[in-house]
Parts: C-alpha cells; structure tokens; sequence
C-alpha cells in the first residue's frame, strides 16, 4: 500500500476541496516496534498511556525500546473493560504535564480515542502502538468518548506516527480480529448513508474518498475466511484497510465515510447498556451485525412503492418515549435533537420528490444476506447477535439510536414511514 501518497493529500479534489492527513509515517511490518528509537528520538519527556493488558502485549517493550525518554506512565486497568468516559479522560489530562512533549498511547479503540482527544486539547503530539487490528479509528481526526452519558464524537487530530508490529497484531485475540473485519462490512451501510444525505439532506459528498473506501472495502471483504488462520498477508491487508478508511475521515474533517446508521445502532447498544448495566458487544462486532440489520430496513423500504406522508410528528410522545428509553441521558438526547431540528424538517416532500433517486441509491448497497454470508465467513455470529439484543431493544435502536447523533441516515427515513406513536 503506498501510504506516502496518500499521506501527502489532494489538493485539487474533484469534490472542490483540498484533503489532507497530518500523520508523518505508517508503519506496518515485523518488529515495527523498533522504529520507535528512532522515529522518538527528538522526544526526552514522554508520556506513555496503556491498559494493564496492553503494557504487558507491548507496552514494557515500548517502554524499554525508549528508556529515560519515558518519564511518566499511566496504565488504566485492563478488567472491567475501559469505558471512554469523563473519569478515564480526567485521569489522562491529570497525567498530562507542562513538560510532557509527546503521548505514546499503546493499546487499540479505547487508549487510542482518549489520547487522541487529550493530545489534541493540550496541544501535544500523539503516536499510536497498536495492539490489535479491530477498529479504523487509527489514522482519523476524530475521537468517541462518551460523557454525559452520551457517546459524543469530537473533533481532534491524526496521530503523528503509527507503528504497527505484524506480530502482535496477528497474535491479538481472534475476536478482536473479528471486529476489525465488522467494522470494515459495516463501511457498506456508512457510504450508503452518505449517498444518501447528499440527496436528501444536501450534505458535502466526496466521490474520490468514498471510492477510495469501497475499494479498500472489497478487497477487505475476500479475506474473511483466511482470517482464522493469522496469515501475516492477510492481517496486514486488513490493518492497512482500517487505516486507510481513518484517513479518508481525515481528509473530510469527521467520520461520514465510516459511520452511519450501523454505528448509531451500535452506540445505542453500548450507551443504553451502560446505563442499564446490560451486556453489548465489542465495538466492530456489533457494527456488523448492526449493517445487517440496517440494510434490511432498506430492503423494506425498496419494497415500497412510493413515499406515504401521513406520519405526523408528536413531540410530547417522542419526548416521553426518549425518556423511557434513554433515562438519566434523556435530556442530553433532547437538547441534541432540538439542535439540529431534524424532527421540524420537511423532510416528506424531499422523500416524495426524490424517491426514484433514493431507492437507486438503497439499490446500491449489497444484500443483507450478502453481508450475513461475509460475516459467517469469519466466524462472526449473526445468532449471538440477536441474543445479546432483545427484539424490542433492536426496535428501540431502529427508531431511536438516531437521535443521538446529528447525523442524516436511513433511520430517519425509516422512523417517518414506520413509528406509530402509542395512543
């Protein structure tokens, strides 16, 4: 992959902007590890961030590739699962000295969106060591933490360097594996998604980006059966394709050509299972049974043959129903929603003028039963998806993981043609 290139940005896109990453160097090979010495070397107060699991996967190697340079360490505990929130974020910005000059993060989704956040807030450099090959946010400009108990995406910045050892990545645990691939197949419903808002919502579209994406993704998809077997080509292949979809993030400035109405599902799943204590599932592995789900949606509504208006927005009932669902983050929900003013939208004469051109761009997207045979492929289970999640908790993030974001997709389409507010 000639990552040089696509580091050094368009400058006259197509799409009339000039796109650009501010990462300096990939690198993705044997004992990458190594490199650090070297690509660190005008550094001599690091600050080294990492969970109790990860620091003992690399973290000590880290820490004695660099020696005196490392001069504080915070390492979160690795059990229970690191949740981004507002007590993980202080406690990195407390580690975070006047002297300090660079953050290492080691580690994957979770060490890496808090030091991204928190390097780009104090104005540092971060670099990430990536422990497994399990989500795209490594190369973007954004970060998801969840505060308020909300999950809230900031914008931040790049990582300066990313250094990624092929055999610690192909030795992480196989579920983690698993994700990164879901949360590749889950790229299938963010681009529609995207497509879509350009129609209806008039959103900025990049062409050359989203092509970029679905090329990495195709590539991506064929390997789903091989990736039980660790092959050191194939994990790099799908480590490169994670990156490269972070940096298409970055050169738009947020996460549209990764995340769309699958993410939110997913968001919805881990926000409201914090909140109840309830299981959800990895990040990666519940974006790909999500994209099942929303593309079936999709498939409901090609069915259909012409947009229905009778839907009439009730705002005391949608209040009250956001309430019973989302709780104690209910009134973050409502103030978001009364921010972007979607539900005051008129948004039925779009869907009425433009349906031809929205179901020509559902029929784009591939087949639920295309991403189920992908899924199964690597050994991701669809059953334990709908196992986890109860039917009335998937209807629940159907008609309401939209609003936490302020993001156009399929669900606000969905939610007009098919929520029936209770009498």
């Amino acid at each position: 992959m000639d990552f040089e290139k696509l580091l050094n940005g368009i400058d006259n896109c197509p799409c009339g902007k000039a796109h650009k990453c501010d990462i300096e160097k990939i690198i993705i090979k044997k004992d990458a590890i190594k490199e650090l010495k070297r690509l660190l070397s005008s550094y001599s107060n690091i600050l080294l961030v990492a969970d109790t699991n990860t620091y003992e996967i690399c973290g000590e190697r880290v820490k004695a590739i660099l020696g005196d340079a490392v001069k504080d360490e915070l390492i979160y505990p690795g059990v229970p699962l690191l949740v981004p929130d507002e007590n993980a974020i202080k406690a990195l910005n407390d580690s975070v000295k006047s002297e300090t000059d660079i953050i290492i993060a080691v580690g994957s989704g979770v060490i890496n969106d808090l030091c991204k956040l928190i390097s780009y807030r104090r104005s540092r450099p971060y670099c990430i060591v990536a422990t497994a090959p399990s989500m795209d946010g490594y190369a973007s400009s954004v970060s998801a933490v969840i505060e308020g108990n909300m999950k809230i995406t900031y914008a931040a910045h790049s990582p300066k360097f990313i250094i990624a050892d092929l055999d610690v990545l192909k030795n992480a645990p196989y579920e983690m594996i698993q994700a990164g691939f879901g949360d590749t197949i889950g790229k299938y419903s963010a681009l529609n998604d995207w497509l879509l808002s350009k129609i209806v919502n008039g959103e900025y579209f990049c062409e050359t980006v989203y092509d970029m994406v679905y090329s990495v993704l195709q590539k991506t998809a064929e390997i789903g059966p091989r990736l039980k077997d660790r092959r050191e080509e194939d994990i790099k292949l799908l480590f490169e394709s994670l990156v490269i979809v972070g940096i298409a993030m970055a050169y738009v400035g947020n996460s549209r050509p990764a995340s769309g109405s699958e993410h939110h599902l997913s968001h919805f799943f881990e926000v409201v299972g914090l909140l109840n204590n309830e299981p959800y599932l990895p990040h990666g592995i519940c974006v790909a049974g999500s994209a099942v789900i929303t593309q079936r949606l999709r498939e409901e509504i090609i069915e259909i043959q012409e947009f229905e208006s009778g839907f009439k927005f009730d705002r005391e009932k949608w209040e009250r129903a956001v309430r019973s669902i989302y709780s104690k983050a209910a009134d973050g929900v409502i103030d978001l929603q009364d921010k972007t003013g979607y539900y005051k939208r008129d948004f039925a004469s779009i869907y009425k003028e433009k349906w031809e051109e929205i179901i020509s761009v559902f029929n784009k997207a591939p087949s639920s039963e295309y991403m189920l045979d992908l899924l199964n492929s690597a050994g991701i289970s669809f059953s334990e998806f709908n196992s986890v999640y109860s039917p009335e908790k998937i209807r629940n993030a159907v008609f309401f993981a939209k609003d936490l974001k302020d993001r156009y997709t399929v669900l606000w389409l969905y939610f007009a043609m098919k929520y029936k507010f209770e009498e």
